[in-house]
């Protein structure tokens, strides 16, 4: 099993950044993938971006170009990059772990909201 912490959400004024850390312990060498969902107010939760073990990275379209997933073996932390940040960003961001087992491991989640 893993567990996972969040931390970095906030409010930022529209076109700022932030940055979403995600610290994972337990079995890490069991995780598949990782990655961050995100659910805005009255909406279904959506994948936002996620990166693989082995290094591969995917994003959701509207975050291309904007968010960057990266990780840091060494601290077994994965973030999350936002920049150029929009209300349409706003939103509870949940940290995820796939282990290879299949199952599914969530973060607390942290609030992003940005100002306009």
């Amino acid at each position: 099993q893993v567990q996972l912490v969040e931390s970095g959400g906030g409010l930022v004024q529209a076109g700022g950044s932030l940055r979403l850390s995600c610290a994972v312990s337990g079995s890490v060498f069991s995780i598949n993938a990782m990655g961050w969902y995100r659910q805005a107010p009255g909406k279904q939760r959506e994948l936002v971006a996620f990166i693989t073990s082995g290094g591969t990275t995917n994003y959701a379209d509207p975050v291309k170009g904007r968010f960057t997933i990266s990780r840091v073996n060494a601290k077994n932390t994965v973030y999350l990059q936002m920049n150029s940040l929009k209300p349409d960003d706003i939103a509870v961001y949940y940290c995820y772990a796939r282990l290879r087992a299949g199952t599914v491991t969530w973060g607390q989640g942290t609030q992003v909201t940005v100002s306009s």
